[in-house]
């Protein structure tokens, strides 16, 4: 619960309290102070899932049902009858619905599914920049987790890629994100061309060419300069 946004402490509380449950309707009913949105938060992050059928779509179909005045004549009838006719969510969907719902994901990183892609782009995973030689040619990517422009660096600007291996620091001079500021700013996975500058332990990429990666699910939280 401490991950569910939208989900309160008091609430998360009151659910640890009643455990366990039979179904997403035993749920509704033993905590009442859970509402249909917050039912809905929950299972769109995979929470229901182990009493809400076999994925979230399941859990989301039982929480509408659950949600719903049945009326005197579905009384009586079992949730199981309700067969959800909704498809399993794809790794696209579910690591978008994680970071909507959590800021986090427990699945494979998004760079993690495409790293075929990057295999053939000539991408360097994060981890291998330390085995590289200073100066060589390196095209790095992944999601952009940091944007900074210290006010004692003259201008230069600091990104933090992150893809499944680690985080790749890239370093752009002054006219350089002037000449690409929208790039830079607003997409939220990259792809840089550049120089690697590997010196005293200390690894960056000097950025030559920076252009914008189509995402793969929803960006990660970023930590911005203003």
């Amino acid at each position: 619960m401490l991950y569910a946004r939208g989900v309160n402490e008091r609430m998360g509380k009151a659910v640890v309290a009643a455990r366990p449950f039979g179904s997403v309707e035993d749920l509704a009913k033993r905590v009442p102070l859970l509402h249909k949105g917050e039912l809905e938060r929950l299972a769109f992050i995979g929470a229901l899932n182990s009493i809400g059928g076999k994925h979230r779509r399941d859990a989301l179909w039982q929480v509408a049902r659950a949600g719903r005045a049945a009326g005197p004549l579905l009384d009586e009838a079992p949730e199981s009858a309700a067969a959800s006719p909704l498809e399993m969510m794809n790794a696209r969907e579910r690591i978008s619905a994680d970071y909507q719902g959590t800021g986090v994901t427990i699945g494979p990183h998004p760079m993690a599914y495409r790293r075929a892609e990057m295999n053939r782009l000539g991408v360097t995973p994060a981890a291998d920049l330390a085995g590289l030689r200073n100066g060589r040619a390196v095209i790095v990517a992944g999601c952009v987790i940091v944007r900074q422009r210290p006010g004692t660096a003259k201008g230069v600007v600091f990104v933090s890629l992150e893809d499944e291996t680690g985080i790749s620091n890239v370093v752009l001079m002054p006219d350089q994100f002037e000449q690409q500021r929208v790039t830079l700013v607003t997409v939220p996975y990259l792809l840089v061309e550049g120089t690697l500058q590997s010196v005293d332990g200390v690894i960056h990429v000097k950025a030559g060419c920076v252009k914008p990666l189509a995402p793969f699910a929803a960006s990660l939280p970023s930590h911005d300069f203003r």
